[in-house]
C-alpha cells in the first residue's frame, strides 16, 4: 500500500470533514445527495465511455490498484545485479550468464540477458528493448489518460447537475421556504464534481505519470547496463556509469557499503 497516496486521501477527506464540523450548524447530512453523486460519478464514467474504446474501461480497476499498491523496483539492487552479471561475463565469458537466467525475476532484464547470450547484434538488441519500453509507456499513457479524462468531465457534470437543480428550483418558486434548501442541493453537485476531480482523478493521473517516469528510468538503466555487458565493459566503469542515475546521497551509501 502506497503510504503517500493513502495519507493524502485521508488528509484531504479529514480536512474537509473538519471544515464541516467546525462550521456553525455543520452536518454531514447537509452535504449528501444521492442524485448529485449519481450525476457526477455516472456522468463522468459515461463521458469516459464515449471518449475511449469500451475495452479501455476495464483498465480502470488495474489503474486504481497500481496507484494504491505500486510495485516499484529499487534502482540500487538493479545496478548491483547488472554489475554482478558484468563481472561474470568479464571473468567467464558472456555465455556463463546463461546459468543465471533462472535467478532473474525481472522479465525485462531476462529478455536482454537472453539476447546477449544468444549473440544478438547490439543495434538489434537495443531496438527490441526500446520497443518494449515504448509499449510499456503506451500502456501507462492510456491509464493516465483515463484518469485525466474523468478528472476533466467530473466538474463539467457537477455544473450540469447544478444547472438542472437551479432549473427545478426556479420552476417551484411558489414555495419561498424551499428556495434555500433547493439552492444548497443544486450547489452540492458542483462540490462533488470538484472533489472527484481534485481529490481522486487528477492526483491519481499525476501519480501514474510519476510511476511511469520512474519505471522507464529503471528500464533505461537496464538497457545501458546490458549493452555495456555485451560490449565487455569493465564492471567498475559500468557501475560508475549506472550510478549517475542515482541521487548523490545514495551513491555515497553504496560506496560505503562496498568499502
Amino acid at each position: 500500500m502506497d503510504k503517500a497516496t493513502v495519507g493524502g486521501l485521508v488528509l484531504a477527506v479529514g480536512l474537509l470533514s473538519l471544515a464541516v464540523l467546525l462550521a456553525p450548524g455543520g452536518s454531514f447530512l447537509a452535504f449528501w445527495d444521492a442524485a448529485s453523486a449519481a450525476v457526477v460519478v455516472g456522468g463522468a464514467i459515461a463521458a469516459t465511455c464515449i471518449a475511449f474504446p469500451f475495452g479501455a474501461l476495464f483498465l480502470i480497476p488495474g489503474v486504481v490498484k497500481k496507484v494504491m499498491s505500486p510495485k516499484m523496483q529499487d534502482l540500487r539492487p538493479v545496478i548491483r545485479q547488472l554489475v554482478e552479471f558484468s563481472e561474470i561475463a568479464r571473468r567467464d565469458g558472456i555465455l556463463a550468464l546463461e546459468g543465471k537466467t533462472e535467478e532473474i525475476s525481472d522479465p525485462f532484464i531476462l529478455l536482454g540477458i537472453q539476447m546477449a547470450v544468444d549473440g544478438t547484434d547490439a543495434e538489434l538488441m537495443e531496438a527490441v528493448l526500446r520497443t518494449e519500453m515504448e509499449a510499456v509507456a503506451s500502456r501507462h499513457k492510456t491509464g493516465k489518460s483515463l484518469m485525466e479524462t474523468m478528472g476533466r468531465y467530473a466538474p463539467a457534470f457537477g455544473m450540469i447537475g447544478t444547472l438542472m437543480g437551479l432549473i427545478i428550483m426556479l420552476g417551484n418558486m411558489d414555495d419561498p421556504a424551499a428556495i434555500g434548501p433547493g439552492m444548497a442541493v443544486a450547489l452540492i453537485t458542483t462540490l462533488y464534481g470538484a472533489m472527484v476531480s481534485n481529490i481522486v482523478c487528477l492526483p491519481f493521473a499525476d501519480k501514474l505519470g510519476y510511476y511511469s517516469k520512474r519505471e522507464l528510468e529503471i528500464r533505461e538503466v537496464i538497457v545501458r547496463g546490458i549493452l555495456s555487458i555485451q560490449e565487455g565493459d569493465n564492471p567498475r566503469v559500468l557501475e560508475q556509469k549506472l550510478n549517475t542515475f542515482l541521487p548523490v546521497n545514495q551513491r555515497k551509501s553504496d560506496e560505503e557499503e562496498a568499502a
